[in-house]
């Protein structure tokens, strides 16, 4: 007798500008897959178009995750595989995918990855700064004293550390950090693989003197010197 077939979790990274960065595999999980689950099935949808197929469409974001999170796990309990995706690039960077991937992993199916684009190594590697100790941040909270203690809460941090930030926030996201960290060692990278890619690296005064003088743009991706080991330390 057959055992039911289980269905399997793929966690598929996608490009964050550059089309050519799609890796064939990528492209040929998501053609097989039986579902799609996706942040805006509108994006995906338009991504989709541009590789010149259609899927089955399953919204899956912040405000729907407990809800739907179950539905993805019925699927699979169906023998259905299902491609999680994100906006852009890799799946549980700063979006929900952690919920659904750990749901899975308890309910017993198999989670793979599909590697692909990360805003956050591509500007790790470029920056100039270590790369083989880090921690990433994310983006901190919006406002109020929350964002400050979570750069207060950086100060000792040794790795190299790395966070998101948005256009009409980076300046006062830099000012923060000249102000507590100090004028450490910073690069600062927009629009990643896109037409207007831009990496600015330097000490955070210069490399905040330089972007008061052009309006941002983008979304940024900001890595910084982690604080250096004191002697005798």
């Amino acid at each position: 007798m057959n055992k039911t077939k289980k269905g399997q979790l793929f966690v598929v990274s996608t490009p964050i500008g550059n089309m050519s960065d799609f890796s064939q595999r990528a492209i040929d999980c998501l053609k097989s897959a039986n579902i799609v689950a996706c942040e805006d099935t509108r994006r995906t949808g338009l991504l989709f178009s541009r590789l010149g197929f259609k899927k089955k469409l399953f919204s899956y974001h912040n405000f729907n995750e407990l809800k739907r999170t179950p539905a993805i796990i019925e699927n699979l309990n169906n023998g259905n595989d299902v491609a999680l995706v994100s906006d852009a690039g890799t799946p549980g960077i700063s979006d929900p995918a952690y919920r659904v991937v750990r749901a899975a992993v308890e309910a017993g199916f198999d989670v793979i990855p599909v590697p692909g684009p990360s805003a956050v190594l591509a500007s790790l590697v470029v920056s100039g700064l270590p790369p083989d100790r880090f921690v990433f941040e994310g983006f901190l909270p919006p406002k109020g004293a929350k964002r400050l203690k979570r750069i207060e809460a950086m100060a000792d941090e040794q790795r190299t550390i790395i966070l998101f930030e948005s256009p009409h926030k980076i300046l006062l996201l830099l000012e923060n950090i000249l102000s507590i960290l100090g004028d450490r060692e910073i690069s600062v990278s927009r629009e990643i693989t896109k037409l207007h890619e831009e990496t600015i690296r330097g000490n955070v005064s210069i490399v905040l003197e330089k972007m008061i003088a052009a309006k941002p743009r983008g979304e940024y991706t900001v890595v910084i010197r982690g604080r250096e080991k004191r002697k005798g330390k």
